[in-house]
């Protein structure tokens, strides 16, 4: 009998844990359902926005600003740490190569600590122009980077001012001149 009441206060000692961890979850998954619809289903400028005003150094030493950005350009962002990313990147290395001007109408910018971009950073070098920045970097908030990873196409036809051509780039069709 005393093995009986051990066994049963044992099950309702592990059940109340669960019960504690369950609604934990439960909280967690509510603060990041709120953090997702503050994105408005965005993770950067939508089609025809304007690209914000930059200057970055590329990981070369060569200084990047707004005023470098061509029609067609491709544009992309990725972040260490982000299993998206690392699914994304050999495709998007793929796609850039195929891009018509080369390295110069393909600028990456890599968002994280330096010692854990680096192996990102190496990619992506053959093809791109990279830009390695923190956290609200220059050239992620003027194009209002809110999720990793972010693949653009800016144009310049019009008023002169780079503006998003394409949010949501198809990595798997590669450029219609390399084709």
């Amino acid at each position: 009998m005393p093995f009986l009441i051990v066994a049963v206060v044992f099950v309702g000692l592990l059940c109340t844990l669960d019960l504690i961890l369950s609604l934990g979850v439960i909280k967690r998954l509510r603060e990041h359902t709120e953090l997702l619809g503050a994105l408005n289903g965005r993770a950067s400028l939508g089609v025809g926005e304007t690209v914000g005003d930059f200057t970055a150094v590329t990981v070369d030493g060569a200084e990047v600003n707004r005023r470098d950005l061509a029609d067609d350009t491709l544009v992309g962002f990725f972040s260490p740490g982000c299993p998206a990313c690392a699914e994304q990147l050999p495709k998007f290395v793929e796609f850039a190569k195929a891009v018509p001007g080369g390295r110069a109408r393909v600028l990456a910018t890599v968002v994280g600590d330096p010692q854990r971009t680096a192996d990102i950073v190496a990619r992506l070098e053959p093809v791109a122009q990279v830009v390695a920045e923190g956290q609200n970097g220059a050239v992620g908030s003027a194009f209002a980077i809110a999720a990793f990873p972010s693949v653009l196409k800016v144009s310049v036809r019009g008023t002169g001012d780079p503006v998003v051509a394409d949010a949501r780039v198809d990595l798997e069709r590669l450029p219609s001149s390399a084709a």
